[in-house]
């Protein structure tokens, strides 16, 4: 015997599957599926706004150095560390989607090595009080303590997105998404290399 649906048989058929692949959709959103690709954007975004306030300080350097050199170009080495030191951090680059601790740290490395030559470069301004003075130098200086402060903001933006993202593909259920679809490590964060290193050099004479 052959059995015919009715239209209404139909019907409820067709509610009862709508139902279930809208219920499917949200159980899927839910687990990670749109969250995860979102939270590794918004690494990229963050990782994207580091390396732009890095390069605005190594952008700082040519003109803080040939200032500098104008009145203590017998600070020879000192001048010579700098612009080495941003020679290397300028030459390691990382893309958003490549980052692995190891290349997270080769990149801090160098802008630390930079950081540090900076610092040693103004400490050298003590003892000139007229290129203290200088209101070429004034400006840099007061560019530079900006930009330090900018670049503490991009790392705890980034630090934050890089914790979201990493809870995403760590802990159920979203992680149990991130086994089935993507596949996704977790993101690096940086690492203080030294008491002071989440805090802006002072500038300030």
């Amino acid at each position: 015997m052959t059995t015919t649906r009715t239209p209404v048989t139909r019907r409820a058929g067709l509610t009862a599957g709508v139902a279930v692949t809208l219920a499917t959709a949200v159980l899927l959103s839910g687990c990670g599926v749109q969250s995860i690709p979102q939270g590794e954007n918004a690494v990229s975004a963050a990782w994207s706004e580091v390396e732009n306030q890095y390069q605005r300080r190594a952008d700082l350097v040519p003109n803080l150095v040939e200032t500098v050199k104008g009145y203590a170009a017998h600070e020879r080495e000192t001048l010579e560390a700098v612009v080495q030191a941003r020679a290397n951090a300028t030459s390691v680059q990382i893309s958003a989607n490549d980052l692995t601790p190891e290349k997270l740290e080769k990149f801090e490395a160098a802008q630390g090595q930079l950081r540090s030559a900076l610092g040693r470069l103004l400490a050298v301004a003590e003892n000139y009080p007229q290129l203290k003075a200088n209101e070429n130098f004034r400006d840099l200086q007061a560019q530079l303590e900006g930009t330090e402060n900018r670049i503490a903001i991009a790392r705890r933006r980034y630090i934050e997105a890089v914790q979201s993202f990493n809870d995403l593909v760590t802990v159920p259920p979203t992680s149990w998404t991130n086994a089935m679809f993507y596949k996704k490590q977790p993101k690096p964060q940086f690492k203080a290399t030294a008491p002071d290193a989440a805090t802006a050099p002072k500038v300030k004479f």
